[in-house]
């Protein structure tokens, strides 16, 4: 009986604690800070070589934790419609490479996943949490000259994608 409720409690608890430990510095309308990272499909990625088109790169505490799935879940099923207004979603947090890869080929996902296990991008974007040693679960929307235009900092993974969508159509001032 404790089991069942554990896993829900310690998400609650995570997603709690999370809200209480963000410092993000970073405002909407200031450049977004260029990064190099590797990916789950062992290239380096640089935040740079994304200029000329959105990014939704979006912080998330860690591979395989309910909440995270349904995040990344929902991206991965709204992909086409995010890819249609332009934009490329890549996903941080501070597992390595092996845990997302296994992570996208469990789940199927088709978009890029970046390990930052030493923490520096975490904590340059504001979004670690020293308490539990991961990332926040927070988005950023980058615009294609590398301005970033919208942050969430308080995602709901179940709604997370359509709000994503949503925005960028507003960006792009398409109605549909």
């Amino acid at each position: 009986m404790v089991r069942k409720f554990a896993a829900p409690l310690l998400v609650a608890m995570l997603a709690l604690a999370g809200a209480a430990n963000a410092k993000i510095t970073l405002k909407e309308g200031e450049k977004a800070p260029d990064f190099t990272l590797q990916g789950n499909d062992g290239k380096m990625h640089k935040l740079s070589n994304f200029r000329g088109e959105y990014v939704v790169l979006y912080f998330y505490p860690k591979d395989e934790t309910p909440g995270c799935t349904t995040e990344a879940c929902s991206f991965r099923d709204d992909i086409s419609t995010i890819t249609s207004e332009g934009a490329k979603v890549v996903g941080v947090s501070v597992q390595d490479v092996k845990s997302h890869r296994e992570f996208t080929k469990k789940y199927g996902l088709n978009f890029l996943l970046l390990a930052d296990p030493h923490k520096k991008v975490v904590k340059l974007y504001g979004v670690y949490n020293a308490k539990w040693e991961m990332a926040n679960r927070v988005t950023f929307i980058i615009d294609p000259h590398g301005k970033i235009v919208k942050i969430y900092p308080n995602v709901d993974p179940k709604v997370h994608s359509e709000q994503v969508i949503a925005e960028l159509k507003a960006l792009k001032g398409n109605k549909d």
